[in-house]
């Protein structure tokens, strides 16, 4: 069923003001007590953590599932546990969501194949560069890099989510399936139920739709092959 998220949505806020310190100050205000600050603190994350659904889920599931549910759940859950989150940065706050949503991806999974094994497996950043030391699978960031470099790495993760929000559902999904997955063509076309070829044009465009959805900073980097 479409969600909130869905293609025709608007970009959340993260696209538009999410970036680092504002996230900070809405983490701080919203420990505050103050609940239009928390409400800003959601809303910019909704795309993050639809973003981290989807991956883990076509992990565990193999196939085109519809994540809303893991989304709405891991939002109602934090929202429930606000007040127990012992973080102040928001590295900690993302994390923590990360967290959330790994653990009801799971129990999808579970309830949609009745078993579901953990898995350790192929794990790389949608990222127009390579670097494979962090993505949505709820790994933590490398505790040597420097807060600097973590922060921006986090901030790139909230940028990278709300441009992928903003694309074509199957633009999005060989995305996913190509980039965060690294599944081979011949893979991403099984599950998408396409040919090889007509995915690799596919996956062009998305990279292309999604480089237009980035700012600038974005804008020297290459995809992942």
């Amino acid at each position: 069923m479409p969600d909130s998220l869905s293609r025709s949505a608007a970009p959340s806020a993260a696209g538009r003001d999410g970036d680092a310190a504002q996230i900070a100050g809405w983490l701080a205000a919203a420990r505050a007590g103050d609940a239009a600050a928390r409400d800003r603190l959601f809303g910019a994350c909704r795309s993050f953590v639809a973003t981290a659904a989807r991956c883990h889920l076509q992990r565990r599931l193999q196939a085109k599932v519809d994540a809303s549910d893991v989304v709405q759940q891991s939002l109602l859950e934090a929202h429930r546990g606000f007040d127990g989150f012992a973080g102040e940065t928001p590295q900690e706050w993302l994390g923590w969501l990360k967290r959330i949503v790994a653990h009801n991806a799971f129990d999808a999974a579970k309830r949609y194949r009745g078993t579901a094994k953990r898995d350790a497996g192929r794990e790389v950043p949608l990222a127009l560069h390579a670097d494979a030391s962090h993505g949505w699978h709820a790994q933590p960031i490398d505790p040597a890099s420097s807060p600097s470099g973590r922060a921006i790495r986090w901030e790139q993760e909230l940028l990278l989510a709300a441009a992928l929000e903003a694309l074509a559902e199957d633009h999005r999904e060989v995305l996913v399936l190509r980039n965060i997955e690294r599944l081979p063509f011949e893979e991403v076309a099984r599950r998408m139920g396409r040919s090889s070829g007509a995915c690799r044009m596919l996956w062009m465009r998305a990279i292309a739709a999604l480089k237009e959805q980035l700012p600038a900073e974005f804008a020297g980097g290459e995809p992942l092959p």
